[in-house]
């Protein structure tokens, strides 16, 4: 046991209040990015009509969406708030207990898209946890997403493979001797 004490003395982790500050000015970038561009795409778009970026595979297009991914469960727009204010605290939690950088990077991002998304619905049309997301950037038209739908599966795209790789949420920051606790030699040269 006293070599484990040893070992966890010799690798400091990067206290979290120093990612901390970090990781909330990413995900408040994020916020104002994706508030922005969805902004200037209501200011901009006219509702359904597709503007070629990339030809057709890439698109702007207007479109307000009461429901999820896909559009799924408009009809519950209240329930998904809900589920996206339990989501921001989740990630909230999640992200006050990360040291590590890359962590933060990924944990940010999904706190800046789920923050984002949670204000579309409290605040945009049609009323009071019922808003509908803006969406605007149309794939392949297969679907219509926002740059917070890019936070949201970029980070947890990024959390994946930091996982996968084995990557510490507490990442050390330096290493240091760990104090020797061996008596010293009786024996002098």
């Amino acid at each position: 046991m006293h070599e484990h004490t040893a070992h966890h003395h010799a690798i400091e982790t990067r206290p979290i209040r120093k990612v901390l500050p970090f990781t909330l000015l990413w995900a408040a970038g994020i916020i104002l990015f994706d508030q922005g561009t969805k902004f200037w795409a209501e200011a901009t778009l006219e509702l359904g009509v597709p503007v070629p970026v990339i030809g057709e595979a890439i698109q702007w297009r207007l479109v307000y969406n009461p429901g999820a991914a896909f559009g799924i469960g408009g009809e519950f727009t209240w329930i998904l708030t809900i589920v996206a204010a339990l989501a921001v605290v989740g990630i909230a939690v999640f992200v006050s207990r990360i040291s590590s950088v890359p962590w933060a990077l990924a944990a940010g991002a999904m706190l800046g898209g789920a923050i984002s998304h949670l204000g579309d619905r409290l605040f945009r049309e049609p009323g009071f946890a019922r808003g509908e997301i803006v969406d605007f950037i149309d794939y392949f038209g297969l679907f219509v997403g926002n740059v917070a739908d890019i936070a949201l599966v970029g980070g947890a795209i990024a959390m994946v493979l930091l996982s996968l790789i084995g990557l510490s949420l507490k990442s050390p920051a330096r290493r240091e001797p760990a104090p020797s606790h061996e008596e010293p030699s009786s024996e002098t040269h």
